[in-house]
């Protein structure tokens, strides 16, 4: 295995870690990122989904109180512990469900650079007008969420499919115009990342598992652990920062790279 193919990998893993937590999709992020490299992986995508899950466990040893908590209330069968990981569960459905029925078509049709820049801008619009017109909150701390709004906040993941939508801004945008506060809504699109991006990484080794050699497990390691890293300084800082600035300055941002990949994209012909 070469250096630079190494160096590409912690690269796109870095890439992963700082955007997985934020709406601005790291799936399209990497599909990008992965073009312009000329990046050679590990086959069928498999890479961009397994490193996901290094900036998954950042939140896993974050939030690992309140994991540990609700894992010892579920066993002493106490009610508010049952109720956040069966809203969980809820909110994982849809894109389970969907995941495995379309599971070739997604990554065979819609893992493009043109559907994530035309996404990315797409989704800016969205989150600008969500911002501008969503409701009061009702929902102050993720233990308050109905099973509705749960499974309502698993729907707009499952959009999040197309590449460029971005799974963290769905969930949130989501959230928000079903009474979320933005701390709530934020928190509960990390901890549905878990099983999400768990679910994912699983399936796509299984699936790819014919073809993967230890070349190919090597750069998908390097790629996790520098996500994993990169996570743990954005995980600590992102809910502050969405609590002052909100979500506009995200979605200038996804205009902006959208655009101008557009543009690259159309200068290379």
């Amino acid at each position: 295995m070469d250096a630079v193919t190494l160096a590409k990998a912690a690269l796109l893993g870095v890439v992963e870690g700082l955007t997985e937590f934020i709406p601005v999709s790291s799936t399209g992020h990497l599909i990008l990122l992965v073009d312009l490299l000329g990046f050679q992986g590990p086959p069928g995508k498999v890479f961009e989904v397994a490193i996901q899950f290094g900036a998954i466990l950042a939140i896993c040893w974050v939030y690992r109180m309140k994991l540990v908590d609700t894992a010892i209330g579920v066993l002493r069968a106490e009610p508010r512990a049952w109720k956040f990981s069966i809203n969980i569960l809820l909110a994982f459905l849809p894109a389970l469900v969907l995941g495995v029925l379309f599971h070739k078509q997604i990554k065979e049709i819609l893992f493009s650079p043109w559907v994530v820049c035309t996404t990315l801008i797409l989704g800016a619009i969205v989150i600008i007008v969500i911002e501008r017109t969503k409701p009061g909150t009702v929902y102050r701390h993720v233990d308050e969420f109905s099973p509705a709004l749960a499974l309502g906040v698993g729907f707009c993941q499952a959009l999040a499919m197309v590449p460029g939508v971005s799974r963290s801004g769905a969930t949130i945008m989501g959230a928000l115009v079903l009474g979320a506060g933005r701390k709530a809504a934020t928190e509960f699109s990390f901890f549905l990342a878990i099983p999400t991006m768990l679910g994912a990484t699983v399936y796509d080794l299984y699936k790819n598992r014919s073809a993967l050699d230890d070349t190919g497990l090597l750069v998908i390691l390097v790629g996790f652990v520098a996500a994993f890293l990169a996570a743990m300084l954005v995980v600590r800082t992102v809910v502050d920062f969405i609590g002052r600035h909100g979500f506009l300055p995200f979605a200038a941002y996804r205009i902006v790279l959208g655009v101008a990949m557009l543009v690259v994209l159309v200068l290379r012909g």
